[in-house]
Protein backbone atom coordinates (compact mmCIF):
# COMPACT_ATOMS: atom_id res chain seq x y z
CA UNK A 1 0.00 0.00 0.00
CA UNK A 2 0.90 3.48 -0.80
CA UNK A 3 1.01 4.51 3.42
CA UNK A 4 4.59 3.54 4.50
CA UNK A 5 4.49 0.93 7.52
CA UNK A 6 4.76 3.18 10.40
CA UNK A 7 5.22 2.37 14.06
CA UNK A 8 2.69 4.50 15.32
CA UNK A 9 -0.07 5.83 13.85
CA UNK A 10 -0.78 9.23 14.85
CA UNK A 11 -0.45 11.67 11.62
CA UNK A 12 0.16 15.13 12.02
CA UNK A 13 -0.14 18.08 9.06
CA UNK A 14 3.39 18.18 7.58
CA UNK A 15 5.35 21.57 7.48
CA UNK A 16 7.46 22.67 4.55
CA UNK A 17 10.31 24.35 5.83
CA UNK A 18 12.80 25.80 3.13
CA UNK A 19 16.15 26.14 4.04
CA UNK A 20 19.52 28.43 2.62
CA UNK A 21 22.65 27.00 2.79
CA UNK A 22 25.39 29.95 3.14
CA UNK A 23 29.13 29.70 1.50
CA UNK A 24 31.78 31.91 2.77
CA UNK A 25 33.39 33.61 0.06
CA UNK A 26 36.94 35.75 -0.04
CA UNK A 27 37.48 39.07 -2.12
CA UNK A 28 40.31 40.04 -3.78
CA UNK A 29 40.49 43.83 -4.25
CA UNK A 30 42.90 45.42 -6.92
CA UNK A 31 44.00 49.04 -7.08
CA UNK A 32 42.80 51.01 -10.87
CA UNK A 33 45.66 53.38 -12.11
CA UNK A 34 44.09 53.75 -15.38
CA UNK A 35 43.68 57.53 -15.07
CA UNK A 36 44.25 60.35 -12.43
CA UNK A 37 40.50 60.50 -10.91
CA UNK A 38 40.22 56.83 -10.71
CA UNK A 39 43.43 56.82 -8.28
CA UNK A 40 42.15 59.58 -6.45
CA UNK A 41 39.04 57.38 -5.89
CA UNK A 42 40.81 54.81 -4.93
CA UNK A 43 43.55 56.26 -3.07
CA UNK A 44 41.21 56.53 0.41
CA UNK A 45 41.03 52.56 0.12
CA UNK A 46 44.46 51.95 -1.05
CA UNK A 47 46.01 53.77 2.30
CA UNK A 48 42.96 52.25 4.38
CA UNK A 49 44.40 48.55 2.87
CA UNK A 50 48.06 49.86 3.72
CA UNK A 51 47.17 49.90 7.62
CA UNK A 52 45.90 46.93 7.97
CA UNK A 53 48.11 43.71 8.66
CA UNK A 54 48.48 41.52 5.70
CA UNK A 55 45.05 38.67 5.77
CA UNK A 56 45.79 35.06 5.94
CA UNK A 57 45.21 32.86 2.79
CA UNK A 58 41.04 31.74 3.51
CA UNK A 59 40.06 28.82 1.62
CA UNK A 60 36.56 28.80 0.74
CA UNK A 61 34.22 25.89 2.44
CA UNK A 62 32.70 24.07 -0.07
CA UNK A 63 28.96 24.05 -0.47
CA UNK A 64 28.43 19.87 -0.48
CA UNK A 65 31.24 17.59 -0.29
CA UNK A 66 30.24 15.38 -2.76
CA UNK A 67 28.86 15.58 -6.03
CA UNK A 68 25.48 13.46 -6.05
CA UNK A 69 24.28 15.16 -9.52
CA UNK A 70 25.74 12.23 -11.53
CA UNK A 71 24.43 9.36 -9.20
CA UNK A 72 20.50 11.01 -9.60
CA UNK A 73 21.11 11.05 -13.56
CA UNK A 74 22.32 7.27 -13.36
CA UNK A 75 19.28 6.07 -11.44
CA UNK A 76 16.65 8.43 -11.42
CA UNK A 77 15.03 6.92 -14.98
CA UNK A 78 14.79 3.22 -12.93
CA UNK A 79 12.54 4.36 -10.28
CA UNK A 80 8.83 3.77 -11.48
CA UNK A 81 5.84 5.24 -9.64
CA UNK A 82 3.29 2.18 -8.77
CA UNK A 83 -0.94 3.03 -8.65
CA UNK A 84 -2.58 0.40 -6.67
CA UNK A 85 -6.18 -0.19 -7.66
CA UNK A 86 -8.41 -2.58 -5.60
CA UNK A 87 -11.57 -2.78 -7.23
CA UNK A 88 -15.27 -3.10 -5.04
CA UNK A 89 -16.09 -6.78 -4.04
CA UNK A 90 -18.99 -8.23 -2.17
CA UNK A 91 -17.69 -9.55 1.00
CA UNK A 92 -19.62 -11.84 3.22
CA UNK A 93 -19.02 -11.04 7.01
CA UNK A 94 -19.90 -11.67 10.23
CA UNK A 95 -21.94 -9.33 12.67
CA UNK A 96 -23.78 -9.39 15.66
CA UNK A 97 -27.61 -9.97 15.68
CA UNK A 98 -29.83 -7.76 16.81
CA UNK A 99 -33.00 -9.31 18.42
CA UNK A 100 -35.15 -6.18 17.65
CA UNK A 101 -33.81 -5.85 14.41
CA UNK A 102 -34.65 -9.67 13.10
CA UNK A 103 -37.95 -9.71 14.71
CA UNK A 104 -39.06 -6.43 12.48
CA UNK A 105 -37.24 -7.51 9.59
CA UNK A 106 -39.40 -10.72 10.42
CA UNK A 107 -42.20 -10.40 12.75
CA UNK A 108 -42.65 -14.30 12.52
CA UNK A 109 -39.60 -14.32 14.66
CA UNK A 110 -37.44 -17.00 12.53
CA UNK A 111 -40.45 -18.90 11.96
CA UNK A 112 -39.64 -19.38 8.47
CA UNK A 113 -36.00 -19.95 8.92
CA UNK A 114 -35.06 -16.39 9.30
CA UNK A 115 -33.07 -14.62 11.90
CA UNK A 116 -32.58 -17.54 13.30
CA UNK A 117 -29.13 -16.86 14.43
CA UNK A 118 -30.71 -13.67 16.34
CA UNK A 119 -30.88 -13.06 20.08
CA UNK A 120 -27.79 -11.76 20.64
CA UNK A 121 -25.70 -14.22 18.30
CA UNK A 122 -23.86 -13.61 15.03
CA UNK A 123 -25.21 -14.14 11.32
CA UNK A 124 -23.60 -13.53 7.96
CA UNK A 125 -24.50 -10.09 5.89
CA UNK A 126 -22.96 -9.34 2.54
CA UNK A 127 -21.17 -5.80 2.42
CA UNK A 128 -19.47 -3.74 -0.99
CA UNK A 129 -16.63 -2.66 0.05
CA UNK A 130 -15.39 0.77 -1.60
CA UNK A 131 -12.84 0.95 -4.20
CA UNK A 132 -9.02 1.45 -3.02
CA UNK A 133 -6.15 3.48 -4.72
CA UNK A 134 -2.58 3.65 -3.72
CA UNK A 135 0.81 4.72 -5.41
CA UNK A 136 4.43 3.72 -4.33
CA UNK A 137 7.37 3.49 -6.08
CA UNK A 138 9.47 0.35 -7.84
CA UNK A 139 13.27 -0.34 -9.05
CA UNK A 140 13.82 -1.77 -12.70
CA UNK A 141 16.15 -4.46 -12.40
CA UNK A 142 16.20 -5.72 -15.97
CA UNK A 143 16.18 -4.58 -19.33
CA UNK A 144 13.31 -6.84 -20.08
CA UNK A 145 10.83 -5.60 -17.45
CA UNK A 146 11.42 -7.05 -13.93
CA UNK A 147 10.99 -4.09 -11.24
CA UNK A 148 11.32 -4.50 -7.85
CA UNK A 149 8.90 -3.09 -4.78
CA UNK A 150 7.82 -3.70 -1.45
CA UNK A 151 4.73 -5.97 -1.14
CA UNK A 152 2.63 -3.75 1.34
CA UNK A 153 2.62 -1.49 -1.75
CA UNK A 154 0.87 -4.14 -4.56
CA UNK A 155 -0.28 -7.08 -1.83
CA UNK A 156 -4.31 -7.24 -2.84
CA UNK A 157 -4.41 -5.42 -5.98
CA UNK A 158 -6.62 -6.12 -8.67
CA UNK A 159 -5.13 -3.70 -11.15
CA UNK A 160 -1.38 -2.17 -11.11
CA UNK A 161 -0.06 0.56 -13.29
CA UNK A 162 3.51 1.53 -13.66
CA UNK A 163 4.47 4.63 -15.04
CA UNK A 164 8.24 5.39 -15.90
CA UNK A 165 10.24 8.52 -15.00
CA UNK A 166 9.56 9.17 -18.91
CA UNK A 167 5.87 9.27 -18.70
CA UNK A 168 5.02 5.86 -20.42
CA UNK A 169 2.46 3.45 -18.49
CA UNK A 170 2.26 -0.34 -18.82
CA UNK A 171 0.25 -2.45 -16.78
CA UNK A 172 2.16 -4.92 -14.22
CA UNK A 173 1.55 -8.66 -13.21
CA UNK A 174 2.77 -9.93 -9.94
CA UNK A 175 5.29 -12.34 -10.30
CA UNK A 176 5.66 -13.05 -6.47
CA UNK A 177 5.38 -11.57 -3.09
CA UNK A 178 6.98 -12.51 0.10
CA UNK A 179 5.63 -10.93 3.18
CA UNK A 180 8.56 -11.92 5.45
CA UNK A 181 11.06 -9.75 3.99
CA UNK A 182 8.00 -7.31 2.45
CA UNK A 183 9.60 -7.61 -0.88
CA UNK A 184 7.62 -8.43 -4.55
CA UNK A 185 8.68 -8.74 -7.64
CA UNK A 186 6.57 -7.20 -10.67
CA UNK A 187 6.52 -7.39 -14.34
CA UNK A 188 5.66 -5.17 -17.16
CA UNK A 189 6.11 -6.39 -20.95
CA UNK A 190 8.89 -3.67 -22.63
CA UNK A 191 12.37 -4.31 -23.96
CA UNK A 192 15.30 -1.84 -23.50
CA UNK A 193 13.70 -0.36 -20.04
CA UNK A 194 16.26 1.46 -18.24
CA UNK A 195 17.45 -1.21 -15.49
CA UNK A 196 19.67 0.29 -12.14
CA UNK A 197 23.40 -0.86 -11.16
CA UNK A 198 23.06 -3.28 -8.43
CA UNK A 199 26.19 -2.73 -5.41
CA UNK A 200 26.88 -5.27 -2.77
CA UNK A 201 24.53 -4.03 0.25
CA UNK A 202 27.66 -5.36 2.43
CA UNK A 203 30.16 -2.84 1.10
CA UNK A 204 28.50 -0.29 2.41
CA UNK A 205 29.76 1.65 5.07
CA UNK A 206 28.09 4.07 7.92
CA UNK A 207 28.61 7.48 7.58
CA UNK A 208 28.43 6.89 3.26
CA UNK A 209 26.48 9.18 0.88
CA UNK A 210 23.07 7.69 -0.51
CA UNK A 211 20.21 9.25 -2.24
CA UNK A 212 16.92 7.79 -1.69
CA UNK A 213 14.55 8.00 -4.92
CA UNK A 214 10.89 7.49 -5.09
CA UNK A 215 7.50 9.17 -5.60
CA UNK A 216 6.80 10.77 -1.65
CA UNK A 217 3.33 12.48 -0.98
CA UNK A 218 2.64 12.24 -4.78
CA UNK A 219 5.66 14.24 -5.50
CA UNK A 220 7.11 12.07 -8.37
CA UNK A 221 10.63 11.71 -9.21
CA UNK A 222 11.81 13.17 -6.06
CA UNK A 223 15.57 12.74 -4.69
CA UNK A 224 16.50 13.05 -1.14
CA UNK A 225 20.47 12.77 -0.10
CA UNK A 226 21.76 11.44 3.39
CA UNK A 227 24.18 9.06 5.20
CA UNK A 228 24.06 5.73 5.80
CA UNK A 229 23.48 5.65 9.52
CA UNK A 230 23.28 2.32 10.90
CA UNK A 231 23.47 -0.99 9.09
CA UNK A 232 21.30 -4.48 10.16
CA UNK A 233 18.66 -2.86 11.67
CA UNK A 234 15.44 -4.84 13.45
CA UNK A 235 12.69 -3.31 14.41
CA UNK A 236 10.22 -5.82 14.73
CA UNK A 237 8.04 -5.08 11.52
CA UNK A 238 8.75 -7.96 9.43
CA UNK A 239 9.68 -11.96 9.89
CA UNK A 240 13.23 -11.48 8.72
CA UNK A 241 14.97 -7.77 8.86
CA UNK A 242 18.43 -6.44 8.60
CA UNK A 243 17.79 -2.88 7.59
CA UNK A 244 19.88 -0.31 6.12
CA UNK A 245 19.42 2.93 8.48
CA UNK A 246 19.51 6.32 6.80
CA UNK A 247 18.66 10.19 7.59
CA UNK A 248 17.64 10.45 4.12
CA UNK A 249 14.21 11.46 3.72
CA UNK A 250 11.60 9.00 3.36
CA UNK A 251 8.00 9.54 3.30
CA UNK A 252 4.62 7.68 2.51
CA UNK A 253 5.01 6.94 -1.67
CA UNK A 254 8.54 6.08 -1.44
CA UNK A 255 7.55 2.42 -0.44
CA UNK A 256 9.71 0.26 -3.08
CA UNK A 257 11.58 3.28 -4.07
CA UNK A 258 15.64 3.18 -4.70
CA UNK A 259 18.44 4.11 -2.02
CA UNK A 260 21.71 4.14 -4.37
CA UNK A 261 25.28 5.14 -3.38
CA UNK A 262 27.22 7.94 -5.05
CA UNK A 263 27.45 5.76 -8.42
CA UNK A 264 24.19 5.77 -9.31
CA UNK A 265 24.02 1.94 -7.64
CA UNK A 266 21.06 -0.02 -6.17
CA UNK A 267 22.28 -0.69 -2.27
CA UNK A 268 18.31 -0.81 -0.77
CA UNK A 269 14.83 -0.84 -1.09
CA UNK A 270 13.17 1.83 0.55
CA UNK A 271 10.77 0.12 2.76
CA UNK A 272 9.61 2.13 5.82
CA UNK A 273 10.03 5.21 8.07
CA UNK A 274 10.30 5.55 11.99
CA UNK A 275 8.34 8.46 12.95
CA UNK A 276 5.95 9.37 15.66
CA UNK A 277 4.10 11.89 13.29
CA UNK A 278 3.66 9.83 10.46
CA UNK A 279 5.96 12.37 8.24
CA UNK A 280 9.52 11.60 7.98
CA UNK A 281 11.60 12.34 10.87
CA UNK A 282 15.06 11.67 10.21
CA UNK A 283 14.87 7.42 10.39
CA UNK A 284 14.16 5.81 6.98
CA UNK A 285 15.01 2.26 6.25
CA UNK A 286 15.85 0.11 3.51
CA UNK A 287 15.80 -3.57 2.67
CA UNK A 288 19.78 -4.20 1.69
CA UNK A 289 20.32 -5.62 -2.18
CA UNK A 290 22.22 -8.86 -0.68
CA UNK A 291 18.26 -9.91 0.53
CA UNK A 292 16.57 -8.53 -2.39
CA UNK A 293 18.89 -10.41 -4.88
CA UNK A 294 18.00 -13.52 -3.18
CA UNK A 295 14.12 -13.00 -3.03
CA UNK A 296 14.01 -12.15 -6.54
CA UNK A 297 16.12 -15.31 -7.93
CA UNK A 298 13.69 -17.37 -5.62
CA UNK A 299 10.57 -16.01 -6.80
CA UNK A 300 11.41 -16.38 -10.45
CA UNK A 301 12.71 -20.26 -9.76
CA UNK A 302 10.29 -21.54 -7.52
CA UNK A 303 7.55 -19.28 -7.10
CA UNK A 304 8.26 -18.75 -3.29
CA UNK A 305 10.99 -18.19 -1.14
CA UNK A 306 13.41 -21.05 0.16
CA UNK A 307 14.28 -19.84 3.63
CA UNK A 308 16.83 -21.39 5.40
CA UNK A 309 16.46 -21.78 9.18
CA UNK A 310 19.23 -21.83 11.79
CA UNK A 311 16.89 -23.17 14.42
CA UNK A 312 17.09 -20.83 17.29
CA UNK A 313 15.14 -18.68 19.21
CA UNK A 314 16.87 -15.64 20.89
CA UNK A 315 17.99 -12.10 20.67
CA UNK A 316 21.22 -9.80 21.07
CA UNK A 317 23.88 -10.78 23.93
CA UNK A 318 23.37 -7.24 25.54
CA UNK A 319 19.74 -6.86 25.57
CA UNK A 320 19.34 -10.30 27.53
CA UNK A 321 22.09 -8.92 29.92
CA UNK A 322 20.52 -6.02 30.43
CA UNK A 323 17.02 -7.91 30.95
CA UNK A 324 18.75 -9.95 33.74
CA UNK A 325 20.59 -7.13 35.51
CA UNK A 326 17.18 -5.14 35.68
CA UNK A 327 15.85 -8.88 37.47
CA UNK A 328 18.63 -8.78 40.08
CA UNK A 329 20.89 -11.24 38.43
CA UNK A 330 24.60 -11.26 37.08
CA UNK A 331 24.78 -12.97 34.18
CA UNK A 332 28.85 -13.51 32.79
CA UNK A 333 28.85 -14.94 29.38
CA UNK A 334 32.32 -13.95 28.32
CA UNK A 335 31.31 -11.62 25.76
CA UNK A 336 28.72 -8.48 25.65
CA UNK A 337 28.11 -9.16 22.10
CA UNK A 338 26.50 -11.61 19.36
CA UNK A 339 23.06 -13.93 19.59
CA UNK A 340 22.28 -15.30 22.56
CA UNK A 341 20.45 -18.20 22.41
CA UNK A 342 16.99 -18.99 24.09
CA UNK A 343 15.72 -21.97 22.63
CA UNK A 344 17.16 -24.21 20.34
CA UNK A 345 14.01 -25.94 17.74
CA UNK A 346 13.93 -29.43 17.73
CA UNK A 347 15.72 -31.37 14.50
CA UNK A 348 16.96 -27.35 13.67
CA UNK A 349 20.30 -26.93 12.36
CA UNK A 350 21.06 -25.69 15.59
CA UNK A 351 20.51 -28.75 17.14
CA UNK A 352 22.64 -31.01 15.07
CA UNK A 353 25.54 -28.98 16.23
CA UNK A 354 25.23 -29.40 19.43
CA UNK A 355 24.36 -25.77 20.29
CA UNK A 356 22.17 -25.68 23.64
CA UNK A 357 19.99 -22.80 25.31
CA UNK A 358 22.56 -20.44 26.84
CA UNK A 359 25.13 -20.25 24.63
CA UNK A 360 26.24 -17.37 22.18
CA UNK A 361 26.53 -17.36 18.45
CA UNK A 362 29.38 -14.67 17.51
CA UNK A 363 30.75 -15.74 14.12
CA UNK A 364 29.12 -17.24 10.96
CA UNK A 365 31.34 -18.79 8.15
CA UNK A 366 34.18 -15.68 9.60
CA UNK A 367 31.61 -12.90 10.04
CA UNK A 368 31.73 -11.34 13.00
CA UNK A 369 27.54 -11.34 14.56
CA UNK A 370 26.78 -8.75 17.47
CA UNK A 371 23.62 -8.62 17.09
CA UNK A 372 20.35 -10.26 15.63
CA UNK A 373 20.47 -8.16 12.23
CA UNK A 374 23.90 -9.60 12.05
CA UNK A 375 22.68 -13.19 11.68
CA UNK A 376 19.10 -12.76 9.67
CA UNK A 377 21.32 -10.78 7.13
CA UNK A 378 23.48 -13.18 6.34
CA UNK A 379 20.72 -16.60 6.66
CA UNK A 380 18.61 -14.37 4.00
CA UNK A 381 20.54 -14.98 1.18
CA UNK A 382 20.97 -18.59 2.17
CA UNK A 383 19.28 -21.57 1.34
CA UNK A 384 18.03 -24.85 2.75
CA UNK A 385 20.55 -27.27 2.08
CA UNK A 386 23.52 -24.39 2.12
CA UNK A 387 26.45 -25.48 4.68
CA UNK A 388 27.61 -22.68 6.96
CA UNK A 389 30.22 -22.63 9.77
CA UNK A 390 29.01 -21.37 13.03
CA UNK A 391 30.52 -20.17 15.89
CA UNK A 392 29.88 -19.91 19.38
CA UNK A 393 30.83 -19.68 23.04
CA UNK A 394 29.63 -22.56 24.86
CA UNK A 395 30.20 -22.17 28.96
CA UNK A 396 32.86 -19.49 27.56
CA UNK A 397 35.01 -21.80 25.17
CA UNK A 398 34.10 -21.05 21.59
CA UNK A 399 33.26 -23.92 19.47
CA UNK A 400 33.32 -24.23 15.86
CA UNK A 401 31.18 -26.20 13.61
CA UNK A 402 29.58 -26.51 10.15
CA UNK A 403 25.86 -27.07 9.76
CA UNK A 404 23.53 -27.74 6.95
CA UNK A 405 20.71 -25.32 6.81
CA UNK A 406 17.26 -26.66 7.08
CA UNK A 407 13.66 -25.09 5.91
CA UNK A 408 10.75 -24.19 8.54
CA UNK A 409 9.85 -28.28 7.78
CA UNK A 410 13.05 -29.09 9.10
CA UNK A 411 14.49 -30.70 5.98
CA UNK A 412 16.16 -29.17 2.97
CA UNK A 413 13.96 -29.68 -0.06
CA UNK A 414 12.49 -27.45 -2.35
CA UNK A 415 9.44 -25.84 -0.99
CA UNK A 416 6.41 -25.45 -3.39
CA UNK A 417 3.78 -24.39 -1.26
CA UNK A 418 2.78 -21.36 -3.83
CA UNK A 419 -1.08 -22.76 -3.84
CA UNK A 420 -1.14 -23.06 0.54
CA UNK A 421 -0.45 -19.06 0.57
CA UNK A 422 -4.30 -18.56 0.36
CA UNK A 423 -4.20 -20.49 3.99
CA UNK A 424 -1.73 -18.14 5.60
CA UNK A 425 0.18 -20.93 7.28
CA UNK A 426 3.15 -22.41 7.92
CA UNK A 427 2.93 -26.54 8.55
CA UNK A 428 5.64 -28.86 9.54
CA UNK A 429 5.99 -32.80 9.60
CA UNK A 430 5.55 -33.27 13.60
CA UNK A 431 8.66 -35.07 14.91
CA UNK A 432 9.70 -38.56 16.58
CA UNK A 433 9.17 -36.63 19.69
CA UNK A 434 5.73 -35.13 19.03
CA UNK A 435 4.51 -38.66 18.05
CA UNK A 436 5.41 -40.34 21.17
CA UNK A 437 4.58 -38.06 23.58
CA UNK A 438 1.12 -37.53 21.56
CA UNK A 439 0.36 -41.19 20.42
CA UNK A 440 0.23 -40.12 16.84
CA UNK A 441 1.76 -42.04 13.64
CA UNK A 442 1.45 -38.82 11.71
CA UNK A 443 0.29 -35.28 11.28
CA UNK A 444 1.03 -31.65 10.08
CA UNK A 445 2.19 -29.15 13.24
CA UNK A 446 1.16 -25.70 12.23
CA UNK A 447 3.81 -23.57 13.57
CA UNK A 448 2.79 -19.90 12.22
CA UNK A 449 -0.69 -18.24 11.45
CA UNK A 450 -0.42 -15.15 9.59
CA UNK A 451 -3.25 -13.28 7.64
CA UNK A 452 -5.24 -15.74 5.60
CA UNK A 453 -8.37 -18.92 5.75
CA UNK A 454 -6.80 -20.20 8.32
CA UNK A 455 -6.59 -17.20 10.80
CA UNK A 456 -10.07 -16.93 9.76
CA UNK A 457 -11.36 -20.31 10.18
CA UNK A 458 -9.81 -19.77 13.95
CA UNK A 459 -6.96 -22.50 13.33
CA UNK A 460 -4.48 -21.91 16.26
CA UNK A 461 -0.60 -22.22 16.39
CA UNK A 462 0.24 -25.33 17.66
CA UNK A 463 -2.72 -27.29 16.04
CA UNK A 464 -1.74 -30.73 14.68
CA UNK A 465 -3.73 -31.39 11.44
CA UNK A 466 -3.96 -35.57 10.65
CA UNK A 467 -6.74 -35.30 7.87
CA UNK A 468 -8.16 -32.78 5.55
CA UNK A 469 -11.45 -34.17 3.96
CA UNK A 470 -10.95 -37.80 5.23
CA UNK A 471 -7.12 -37.71 3.57
CA UNK A 472 -4.10 -38.27 5.86
CA UNK A 473 -1.61 -35.82 5.99
CA UNK A 474 1.49 -37.50 6.53
CA UNK A 475 3.77 -34.87 4.43
CA UNK A 476 3.42 -30.83 3.50
CA UNK A 477 2.86 -32.19 0.08
CA UNK A 478 -0.01 -34.39 0.86
CA UNK A 479 -1.86 -30.55 2.29
CA UNK A 480 -0.72 -29.06 -0.73
CA UNK A 481 -2.70 -31.48 -3.08
CA UNK A 482 -5.68 -31.26 -0.49
CA UNK A 483 -5.91 -27.75 -1.29
CA UNK A 484 -5.41 -28.25 -4.92
CA UNK A 485 -8.61 -30.54 -5.13
CA UNK A 486 -10.61 -28.90 -3.20
CA UNK A 487 -10.07 -25.35 -4.49
CA UNK A 488 -11.22 -27.14 -8.19
CA UNK A 489 -14.33 -28.67 -6.73
CA UNK A 490 -17.60 -27.31 -6.24
CA UNK A 491 -17.81 -26.78 -2.32
CA UNK A 492 -14.04 -25.30 -2.01
CA UNK A 493 -14.05 -26.33 1.57
CA UNK A 494 -11.42 -28.12 3.66
CA UNK A 495 -12.62 -30.55 6.58
CA UNK A 496 -9.68 -30.24 8.76
CA UNK A 497 -9.41 -32.59 12.08
CA UNK A 498 -6.47 -33.05 14.06
CA UNK A 499 -5.32 -32.77 18.12
CA UNK A 500 -4.74 -30.18 20.19
CA UNK A 501 -1.26 -30.11 22.07
CA UNK A 502 -2.79 -30.89 25.22
CA UNK A 503 -4.42 -34.07 23.43
CA UNK A 504 -7.48 -33.13 22.94
CA UNK A 505 -9.37 -33.27 19.28
CA UNK A 506 -10.33 -31.21 17.57
CA UNK A 507 -11.81 -29.67 13.86
CA UNK A 508 -12.49 -27.02 11.62
CA UNK A 509 -14.19 -25.90 8.12
CA UNK A 510 -11.16 -23.60 6.14
CA UNK A 511 -13.44 -22.34 3.03
CA UNK A 512 -11.28 -21.23 0.75
CA UNK A 513 -13.74 -19.91 -2.18
CA UNK A 514 -12.94 -15.62 -1.67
Amino acid sequence: MNDMKKLFNQVLPIAAIAASAFSVLTVTSTTTTANSSSAQRTQPQTEMVAQQPQPTEVRALPVQPVDLTGAAERALPAVVHIKYVQNSKVQTVEVQSDPFEDFFSDPFGGFFGRGQQGQGGTRKRQIQTPKRTATGSGVIISTDGYIVTNNHVVEGADELTVTLSDSKEYSARIIGNDKTTDLALIKIDGKNLPAIQIANSDDVKVGEWVLAIGNPLGLNNTVTAGIISAKARTLGANGVESFIQTDAAINAGNSGGALVNTDGQLVGINAMLYSQTGSYSGYGFAIPTNMMNKVVDDLKKYGTVQRAMIGIMGGDVKNFVDAEKEKGNEIDLGTMEGIYVDKVVEDGAAEEAGIEKGDVIIEVDGQKVTKFGDLSGIIAQKRPGDKVTLTYLHNKKKVTKQVTLKNEQGNTKVVKNADLDVLGADFREVTKAQKEQMEIAYGLEVIKVNAGRMKTAGVPKGFIIQKVNDESMKTVEDLQKAVKEANTSKDQVLIIKGIYPTGKKGYFVVELAE
